[in-house]
């Protein structure tokens, strides 16, 4: 998983005028094909197949990912402006719902796997894994026929101009670094990518399979999910520009400094019903913080950066993957304890640098009135 991040961060930073280039339609489609290709490998897991396997799905997932930022902000924005709408309860409400449905996976992805996978020891059989690759690859079809099926969105733009020179591209790339908004929001940005590695390398296996086993993670990530899957449609439907975004974010960020204070402080293994239900209750409200994070910052993007969302959203792909990439190296090599400070500190700083960021946008409106 470290390498497949780590390749992630890399292409991220030059997806954006290959995204702008195919268009978002058609980046959503080409970037399928390593998430083909990489459970295909799992049929048959070597070094051989699984790091070309992860490498590639590095590249093709940057693709799809800032794909799907830009297809969604122009789907929302045209979908406003076609029915006199604002922009901003628009974009949350899309952005809602997609991360919705998207953490419902969770829920629906552990349960296939369950139901799979019970018979296996310490996680299935053989024959078992690989009918789960197979049931994973016949969903994966179904999502490419389905993506085929989208229609096409893309604001007309001159193409030509900003491929015209290696140095055009590089400008576009880097445009949103120039922007002190953009430089603000990276720490959340960074942040929301080590919460969600934390929850797949850390809680998993120093917090649920002490307690629970290695069985009961498929449930516990379960009721991450479907906590993510409420708090996603939720706040999207609340979301209407940076102050309602500052709120809902605060909210999530205070959920998750007392899961992380508590964990650091206070928290030992128990025995019993009450042991079993604290990790649990602490994946609810994880995955609140996480749907929070998802929802916000999708759409403070696409408000923030219409103009240049590819780079955008190649930026939010670029900062997440490498915080996810640096939690997966490092999480095999530090305690939890080591681990959990660091996710409060960092918890800390992009929360305070999301709170300046709402005066540096306030400060020039204020001063026009």
């Amino acid at each position: 998983m470290g390498v497949l991040y780590t390749s992630f961060t890399l292409f991220a930073v030059a997806a954006s005028p290959v995204v702008r280039w195919l268009g978002a339609r058609l980046a959503l489609v080409v970037g399928t094909s390593g998430y083909l290709l990489f459970i295909l490998a799992n049929l048959v897991p070597t070094w051989y197949t699984m790091v070309p396997a992860s490498l590639y799905l590095g590249f093709t997932a940057s693709i799809i990912w800032v794909g799907q930022g830009t297809y969604l902000t122009s789907a929302a924005l045209s979908h406003a402006r076609d029915n006199n709408l604002a922009d901003g309860p628009t974009l949350g409400s899309f952005n809602g719902e997609f991360w919705g449905v998207f953490a419902s996976t969770q829920v629906i992805g552990n349960l296939i796997s369950l139901a799979l996978l019970r018979n296996g020891k310490d996680g299935g059989s053989v024959t078992g894994k690989n009918l789960l690759f197979v049931v994973f690859l016949g969903c994966m079809i179904i999502g490419i026929v389905l993506m085929c099926l989208l229609s096409k969105r893309d604001e007309k733009r001159d193409n030509a101009s900003t491929h015209s020179s290696f140095g055009a591209m590089l400008k576009y790339i880097v445009a949103p670094l120039k922007d002190r908004r953009m430089l603000l929001l990276i720490p959340i940005i960074a942040y929301s990518g080590l919460q969600q590695a934390f929850v797949w390398a850390v809680f998993t296996k120093s917090i649920v399979t002490p307690v629970l086993g290695i069985s009961g993670v498929g449930g516990a990530m379960a009721i991450y999910g479907a906590s993510d899957v409420v708090c996603s449609l939720v706040a999207g439907r609340f979301t209407s520009g940076l102050h309602s975004a500052t709120f809902i974010v605060s909210v999530g960020a205070v959920l998750q400094a007392v899961v992380l204070f508590w964990l650091l402080l206070f928290y030992s293994p128990m025995d019993g019903l009450l042991g079993a239900a604290v990790p649990l209750f602490i994946g609810a409200l994880w995955g609140v913080g996480d749907g929070v994070l998802n929802t916000q910052l999708s759409a403070l993007l696409g408000l923030l950066f219409e103009d240049v969302k590819e780079a955008a959203f190649a930026q939010l792909k670029v900062w997440q993957s490498g915080a996810i990439a640096v939690i997966f190296f490092l999480s095999p090599s530090i305690t939890l304890q080591a681990m959990l400070i660091l996710m409060a500190t960092s918890l800390v700083i992009s929360f305070g640098s999301f709170l300046l960021l709402t005066l540096v946008v306030e400060k020039p409106s204020s001063t026009t009135r």
